[in-house]
This record gives C-alpha cells, sequence and structure tokens, in this order.
C-alpha cells in the first residue's frame, strides 16, 4: 500500500473542520493589502511626496529593520506595501505554522491518526494532507492578494511578484513547520520549535536589511526565508528569478520532514525526552507549582529570546542621533505617534510592537486552561482536593507573572545594550516605565481568555482574533483615517507613549479595572459549568 493513501481524503475532511475559520484568514489578508495599497495612493499621489516618504524610512537603520528597505523611491506600490512585506511575512508564516501542526501533529497526540491508520490510509498520509491545507490557504492569499492589488489600479507585474513572494514564504514555514512536526512528541513543542525559527528568520533578516546598504542588503538577508520573499522586490524589478529559491528549500523541506517522519514512532519525536524522576518532589504537590511545570519551559525561551531582541535595538538606537534630525525622518515618526524627541518616539515605537507580542504569550500561557481541559487532565486534576478557583488562579499568575517578567526583560536588556554602548544609565529609568506601561493593556488580553474561558474552553481562541484586530488598529488605523471610536475600541490605543508621552495614570487605572472585572466574570461562569468533554 502506498504511503500517500487516502492523503485527499484526510485533505477535504481538514478543510471541512476549518471552513468557518481559514476562510476568514483567507480574506483577511488581501484585504489588509487591497486597503493599505488604496490608502497609500491617496496620501503620495506624486513621484516627490513619495521619495520624501521613502528616504525618510531608508535613512534610519530601525525602520529599515522593522519594515525592510525600499528599493524604488518612486514606487507607488514599493511603498504602499512596505509593512506587509516583511511583517505580513511573519503573519502569513504563523498561519501556515499552525495550519499544518492543527492537522500533523495535533492529530497524531490526541490518538485521532492512530485510529484512521487501522484503516486503508497511508504512513504520510496525514503529513501530507497538513501540507495541503496550508498550501491551499497560502495559494490563495497570494492569487487574492494580486488580483486586488491589480483591481486597485498597481502593475500586474508587481502584483503577482507580491503575491507568489507571500504564497512561497508561507510555503516555506509550511515546510518549516512539518520537519518541527518529526522533532517534538507534541503540539505545543512543535509549534513552540517553528515559531523559534520564524524569529530567527525574522531577526536575521532585519540585521542583514539594517547592516546592508542601499545597493543590496547583507549577506545575511539571504539567509531568511522572510528575505528571500523580500528580495523578489515587487513593484521595484520584479525578480520573479529569486523565487525558485524558495521553491527549492520548500522541495528539501518537505523532503527533510518525510525522511524524518519514516524513521520514527507513531506518536514518538525524533528529539529524546528527557527521564523523568521516579518520584514527584513535594514542591509540585500545589496547583501554582504543576503550572509553573507547565509552562516554565516555554517562558524561559521567551525571556531568552526579549533579550537578545532588546540588546540588539538597545545597541543601535544611540546611533539614531545623526540621522534623525533630517525633516523627513521627523516626518516619518511624527505619522507614527512619536513627538518632537526622536530617540524617545523611536523608544516608543519599538516597546508598543513588543507589547502586543507579549500580549501573545499571556494568550498562549492563559489558554493552557483550555488545552487542559479538553484533553482531559483538568478532570483528573479537580478530582482531588484542588478547586476550580485554586486550578485556574495557578494558571492565571503564570500567564501575569510571565508577562511582567517579559516586559521586564524588554526594558533591561534594551536599557542595559543602549548604557553599555553611551557609557551612561542616565535612560535606565524613562526605558523600564516604557516597557511596563503597556503591561495593563496586555493583562486585558489575558483577562479575556480568562472571560471566555469561563464560558466554555473552545471560544477562548477568540482572543487571538481580538488581538489580530487590535494590531490592525494599531497599524492601519491612522493610515486609512478610522474613526476615533473604532481606535478607541484597542486597550492598546490608551497606553501612554512614554518615554515620548507624558504618563496618564487614568487609562491605566481603567484597564486594571476592566481586566479585573473579566477576570471575575470568567472565574465566577468557571466554577458553575460542566466541564468539556475531551
Amino acid at each position: 500500500m502506498s504511503r500517500f493513501v487516502g492523503t485527499l481524503h484526510l485533505a477535504r475532511l481538514a478543510l471541512r473542520r476549518d471552513r468557518i475559520v481559514l476562510p476568514v484568514w483567507i480574506a483577511i489578508f488581501p484585504l489588509i493589502t487591497v486597503a493599505s495599497a488604496s490608502a497609500t495612493m491617496a496620501l503620495y499621489p506624486d513621484e516627490a511626496s513619495r521619495m520624501i516618504a521613502a528616504s525618510a524610512i531608508n535613512d534610519v537603520p530601525v525602520a529599515v529593520a522593522l519594515y525592510g528597505r525600499i528599493w524604488d523611491p518612486t514606487s507607488l506600490g514599493a511603498l504602499s506595501l512596505l509593512k506587509l512585506a516583511a511583517m505580513g511575512g511573519v503573519m502569513i508564516g504563523l498561519l501556515a505554522i499552525m495550519l499544518v501542526t492543527r492537522h500533523a501533529r495535533a492529530e497524531e497526540e490526541k490518538g485521532r491518526t492512530e485510529l484512521l491508520g487501522a484503516s486503508v490510509v497511508g504512513g504520510w498520509a496525514g503529513l501530507t494532507a497538513a501540507v495541503i491545507v496550508a498550501a491551499v490557504a497560502m495559494i490563495s492569499i497570494g492569487v487574492l492578494s494580486a488580483g486586488g492589488l491589480i483591481a486597485a489600479g498597481l502593475p500586474a507585474a508587481g502584483s503577482w511578484a507580491f503575491g507568489l513572494a507571500w504564497a512561497t514564504t508561507g510555503m516555506a514555514f509550511a515546510a518549516i513547520s512539518a520537519i518541527a512536526n518529526q522533532l517534538t512528541r507534541t503540539a505545543r513543542s512543535a509549534n513552540a520549535l517553528a515559531f523559534l525559527v520564524l524569529a530567527v528568520a525574522f531577526l536575521v533578516r532585519a540585521l542583514g536589511d539594517a547592516t546592508g546598504d542601499s545597493e543590496a542588503p547583507s549577506p545575511l538577508s539571504w539567509l531568511s526565508p522572510i528575505g528571500w520573499g523580500q528580495q523578489v522586490r515587487p513593484y521595484a524589478g520584479d525578480r520573479f528569478a529569486v523565487l525558485p529559491i524558495t521553491v527549492a528549500f520548500i522541495a528539501l523541506a518537505l523532503a527533510a520532514a518525510y525522511v524524518l517522519d519514516s524513521r520514527r514512532d507513531l506518536g514518538a519525536g525524533l528529539l529524546p525526552d528527557r527521564a523523568g524522576r521516579a518520584t514527584a518532589p513535594s514542591s509540585l504537590a500545589s496547583p501554582i507549582a504543576l503550572a509553573w511545570r507547565l509552562q516554565y519551559g516555554m517562558l524561559i525561551g521567551w525571556l531568552a529570546g526579549y533579550l537578545v531582541v532588546s540588546a540588539i535595538f538597545g545597541s543601535i538606537i544611540n546611533d539614531l542621533s545623526g540621522m534623525l534630525d533630517t525633516p523627513q525622518a521627523q516626518q516619518m515618526i511624527e505619522a507614527l505617534g512619536g513627538t518632537s524627541v526622536m530617540l524617545d518616539a523611536f523608544m516608543a515605537m519599538e516597546f508598543s510592537i513588543m507589547a502586543f507580542v507579549t500580549a501573545a504569550y499571556g494568550i498562549v500561557a492563559a489558554r493552557r486552561l483550555a488545552t487542559e481541559e479538553t484533553d482531559g487532565h483538568t478532570e483528573s486534576v479537580l478530582a482531588t482536593s484542588v478547586s476550580r478557583w485554586q486550578l485556574l488562579s495557578s494558571h492565571l499568575a503564570v500567564a501575569l507573572v510571565g508577562t511582567t517578567l517579559l516586559a521586564l526583560s524588554q526594558g533591561a536588556g534594551f536599557g542595559l545594550a543602549s548604557a553599555a554602548q553611551s557609557g551612561t544609565l542616565d535612560r535606565m529609568g524613562a526605558t523600564m516605565g516604557a516597557s511596563v506601561v503597556a503591561l495593563p493593556a496586555i493583562w486585558l488580553m489575558v483577562a479575556t481568555v480568562v472571560l471566555l474561558y469561563g464560558f466554555a474552553p473552545r471560544l477562548s481562541y477568540l482572543s487571538w482574533a481580538l488581538l489580530v484586530a487590535f494590531l490592525l488598529i494599531a497599524e492601519f488605523g491612522a493610515l486609512f483615517e478610522w474613526p476615533s471610536w473604532v481606535t478607541d475600541t484597542s486597550p492598546f490605543a490608551h497606553i501612554p507613549k512614554l518615554p515620548a508621552a507624558p504618563m496618564a495614570w487614568g487609562p491605566i487605572l481603567v484597564l486594571l479595572v476592566l481586566a479585573a472585572a473579566l477576570i471575575a466574570a470568567g472565574t465566577v461562569r468557571f466554577r458553575k459549568r460542566d466541564l468539556a468533554a475531551p
């Protein structure tokens, strides 16, 4: 029997399971793309205005590191899709990773793959079906984005270059996720490993672009799938010849995934598991100890990543002072919500972006409640003397403390790296303040998870939709001139932009009260409802 027998049946089943969520995600990316292009056309109608805007970005290494370089300053398309090149590559990579893991390792972890394997289903059918689902999503996003950009009035060649760059970048991370699924034995570990590769790919690309010049990026940019997508340069040369590099990587990575899959047992991962103790230590005899034991590895990995990224940005912040005196640079910073103090504005911008990343960790940590319940573990814990409040509060404490530690590590890494270069700790206090001021908004996102979990664990995924919506408001609200009642719905819009703006305690207190109210409501509901069936 062929190892691919049953692949199409499993792919159809997976698409049926995602028939609501997946079309929504597929629609979001093209809509953002077209909306961004349409708004930019109105803002920069002539070539002179586009060159000024491009210069304001290309002359600032931090902006180049975050978004990439505009290779043709006169191109309307290149300017329109600047934020969607690198950051869009990250978002589409996240989607691809989660799709593959959801339909491959997660199915195996829950025992469904073993049940299907008892029928006429080949050994590679599950992995292939997951890759097919990811490919359908990536190709759909690429084609719809290209068609939308053409309809918006941008050149067809550049539109197809952009769509294909997005599709191949997503498939590259789908292939990376396929490998991660073979190395680990749990879906959570597979996602964490693939996310780590994605973060490294973005960081390598950022360093390569920031250290390159106007003629060519650093060789580091060519070591990242995100960098390959950017080097297609839509509307700035349309270098379709770069796409085969990504296609070759996808083919090699998928081939490696199949080889690894054939060398492991069902339900196992190739990375060895550490042998546990014969007896549990007395320190694990409490709900908070169990929650910490389940989540400490993820937190340590996030802390290490935060220290590295913050130290990199902190080490280059002092080099910007000589580049921020031009009117073009000041215009860009003011458009991003800064003040006349350019260095403070850059710090506010960097910390504002990282606040969403910290909130993502908080959601992941808090949603562990939902996964423990749907996996059947919560029922076993509650069968002991542990109360529902103790169980919920233990995971909530890990989420709240973890986000706090991440914010502190971000400020410390940024401030110490900056001080090491400047020789003074004068800005350390301002840096730490800017890093922790976003915690009330982050905690409100954690509280949203608790509220949704209180009603039904499977509803907790809606917290991701809220975070994405708030991120879109932050990135595109000013660009699209959305009304204030829309932008004010985001808790992150009410956070003081320290150190570029003065401290305001009113919004902070309101967010804290709202977070406490949502946590209380979710707790009350959880104590009254039945547990979900595994």
